[in-house]
């Protein structure tokens, strides 16, 4: 009898498409969330690792969070696992400006040679798909954070005609809020006079998947949460695009 051939080439097996993500140290939401997003797909497998991020307002040590430097380190990480996308899962760019995202996107691809994005610039990407430039905020920041998302995203050629915070600001409480409140602040925009083309749901540490569809159904308003189209744009940009129909109606 012949002996097995236990010896493994390179290229002989396909691999499942692999999407990295930085992750907030003190976020507690978008890891499970995100599996539990893509559910029972086989063809996708997502990898994280982590910077320092604790607590969320304007001010240099918050800001400091978010160096250039420490995610193209982390970036490197990731590099290693020789993943197809790398995403930074935080929405920091929504009051640092696009701007910042967009050269720490630069300065990744340049480092790793590995395409890459972040929860903001996906917003910016998935807003102008559904063709919404009037939006309802809600986050679970202060209200100076949200008014500097609101200028921030003007700039965008993106009108934030309500918002409402929560009034937090340490990292790791944003992943207790229970994704029942979100109901009634949303139903409070879809139902203003000044009624957006799209509620958004801003912070990957807060669950708001879990209502999407629900709050979709009740205000006819398409319902964008920061896990979710995160994941939409990674799973996009390495051609494994398509969500479940029970996460709303991100971009199916």
């Amino acid at each position: 009898m012949s002996e097995p051939n236990n010896t493994y080439e390179l290229g002989e097996t396909s691999r499942p498409v692999r999407i990295g993500m930085i992750v907030p140290s003190s976020n507690t939401c978008l890891e499970p969330q995100t599996y539990r997003i893509l559910g029972e797909r086989t063809d996708v497998t997502v990898h994280f690792t982590r910077v320092e991020v604790t607590r969320i307002a304007l001010d240099d040590g918050s800001n400091r969070q978010f160096d250039h430097s420490t995610m193209v380190a982390a970036a490197r990480l990731l590099q290693t696992a020789d993943v197809d996308v790398i995403a930074w899962n935080g929405t920091a760019g929504s009051w640092l400006g696009p701007d910042a995202d967009r050269e720490m996107v630069r300065q990744i691809t340049a480092e790793t040679g590995v395409p890459a994005t972040t929860s903001t610039l996906a917003y910016l990407d998935a807003l102008k798909a559904f063709g919404a430039s009037r939006i309802g905020l809600i986050t679970p920041y202060t209200a100076d954070v949200n008014r500097a998302i609101t200028e921030r995203y003007s700039q965008e050629g993106i009108d934030v005609v309500s918002e409402r915070h929560l009034g937090l600001s340490v990292n790791e409480s944003f992943g207790r809020v229970p994704p029942s409140d979100l109901l009634e602040p949303s139903r409070d925009l879809a139902l203003r006079e000044d009624r957006p083309d799209a509620l958004i749901y801003l912070c990957t540490n807060l669950y708001g998947a879990p209502v999407v569809k629900q709050v979709e159904s009740e205000t006819g308003l398409p319902v964008l949460d920061s896990v979710a189209v995160t994941l939409w744009k990674t799973l996009t940009m390495a051609g494994a695009s398509g969500l479940d129909q029970r996460w709303g109606r991100l971009l199916l």
